[in-house]
């Protein structure tokens, strides 16, 4: 073998193994399963999520009742009895079109932590929990389960529920490995709360990887301005504030025992906001006088997706900054402000993941990312986590003709700006037909107390259905 040959085959080898490991990397897709209810181009049905973007694709949620059944949190979103809209198969046979594993999560944010407690702290009812699981698997035909107890030890748990987690886990293993179930666990990430709820080295000893969430370091339970996900932390930063960032989170479950290649690295398709105090002083760390204003898709306040936070800043006035030493962009239009992240920071994050040799990245969640294209790209943050992670820019398979559950497609309103709340329209929060034309109709907000309106309208040929809270085609609308 020639000198030129060997060095030829080298570099092919070389290319081929790297090729190989970016083809391995996990690219975990959250989805919202209550975003089939909001309002206009910010609502998504699970035919709109790209599956080839995504390795495993994870519904959210179910719940855990204390009898250790597990609880259908909304019956008519996610089955099809009784004319259901068939949640749960829609997503297992979308996740299928593009080869991702189709899993389910249990827990939130919502859920709490003292039925867990109760449930995981009693033997017998553990033992009970795992079977119903695995039969929830076998009868909705998902590939696997993700545990997103919200927290150990934590908001009604107690010190027992460390150890009982880890007993959960090797349970729910044991019986997923005859059946060829993936098991993660959706954690804490910053040391502060992670130290209280887990036994790191153990915990990654029973899943298939870990679901790092490395977002809302900061965000309107505190009085200034924060970044929602900083990369690294600041030079400013002292204590357990310096340890909110990506980087010493991972570093800690580093050091406590999580292999690299079990930790997938949480990226938010989200900004935190604030309401300033004084527009004046508008810095990292300025004096915040509460949340900032709900978003007309999210409709909560002091939060905003990626899909609203880009639509506002073409529409200008915002002032962009990207914090030099931490990474991540936030931005200001007058006492309003946001940290989020963009393509050019999900970017840097994904090169971190790689550089550390983590398993992959994560998006909380799908619905937010610009998935309708509006700014530009479809799914722009998803893409970029691809070309980085996996080295590539995944097409979006459509699905074929007889997969249709509808005899008719399900329209979606196109928004227009937001109404100032002058008409008197808005009496209540929800949703209300304008009087006078059937197409047009409102989104009625509370945003700090006063009811705000937003203006929208179905697309031509379509009508307002206060009986479905969306557009519908003009006859099947009773006075229109």
């Amino acid at each position: 073998m020639t000198k030129m040959f060997k060095t030829a085959f080298l570099v092919a080898f070389v290319a081929t193994i790297a090729a190989n490991v970016q083809a391995e990397k996990k690219v975990v897709c959250y989805f919202g399963s209550w975003t089939v209810y909001r309002p206009g181009n910010g609502k998504i049905e699970i035919q709109d999520i790209n599956p080839n973007l995504c390795t495993h694709m994870i519904y959210t949620f179910v719940g855990l009742n204390t009898d250790g059944t597990i609880k259908i949190m909304d019956a008519w979103a996610d089955l099809s009895d009784g004319g259901g809209k068939n949640g749960f198969g829609k997503f297992v046979a979308r996740s299928k079109q593009g080869g991702a594993k189709a899993m389910i999560a249990i827990g939130g944010w919502n859920e709490g932590s003292a039925k867990y407690s109760q449930v995981v702290g009693n033997p017998e009812l553990r033992s009970q929990f795992v079977r119903n699981v695995v039969s929830f698997l076998q009868r909705y035909n998902f590939d696997g389960f993700d545990v997103d107890w919200e927290y150990p030890n934590q908001r009604g748990g107690q010190w027992s529920d460390r150890e009982n987690f880890v007993a959960l886990l090797r349970e729910l293993r044991q019986a997923f490995d005859s059946h060829g179930y993936t098991l993660s666990v959706a954690v804490g990430a910053a040391e502060k709360s992670a130290s209280q709820s887990y036994i790191i080295n153990q915990v990654a000893e029973y899943v298939h990887f870990i679901n790092l969430m490395t977002y809302d370091m900061n965000g309107a339970w505190d009085n200034w301005a924060g970044l929602n996900a900083p990369l690294y932390a600041a030079t400013r930063e002292k204590g357990e504030q310096a340890k909110l960032n990506v980087d010493a989170s991972v570093h800690y479950w580093l050091s406590q025992g999580a292999p690299a290649d079990k930790i997938v690295l949480g990226i938010p398709s989200y900004g935190r906001t604030f309401t300033l105090a004084n527009p004046d002083n508008n810095d990292i760390g300025a004096p915040a006088a509460g949340p900032g204003t709900a978003g007309p898709y999210t409709r909560e306040a002091g939060i905003l997706g990626y899909n609203e936070i880009c639509i506002s800043l073409r529409q200008g006035g915002w002032n962009v900054h990207r914090e030099p030493q931490q990474r991540v962009p936030y931005a200001v239009k007058g006492n309003q402000w946001v940290g989020y992240d963009d393509v050019e920071s999900v970017r840097e994050k994904c090169n971190y993941a790689n550089s550390l040799g983590l398993a992959g990245g994560m998006m909380w969640s799908v619905e937010t990312d610009d998935f309708r294209g509006t700014c530009g790209q479809n799914y722009p943050l998803l893409t970029i986590m691809n070309e980085v992670l996996r080295g590539s820019e995944p097409s979006n398979p459509q699905p074929p003709p007889n997969t249709s559950t509808t005899s008719k497609p399900t329209p979606v309103p196109t928004t227009k700006p937001p109404s100032p709340p002058a008409s008197g329209i808005c009496q209540k929060e929800g949703f209300i037909r304008d009087p006078n034309d059937c197409s047009v109709f409102y989104n009625c907000v509370n945003v700090n107390g006063k009811l705000v309106e937003y203006r929208l309208q179905c697309p031509d040929g379509l009508a307002f259905d206060p009986n479905i809270n969306g557009c519908n085609y003009r006859d099947q609308v009773p006075g229109c």
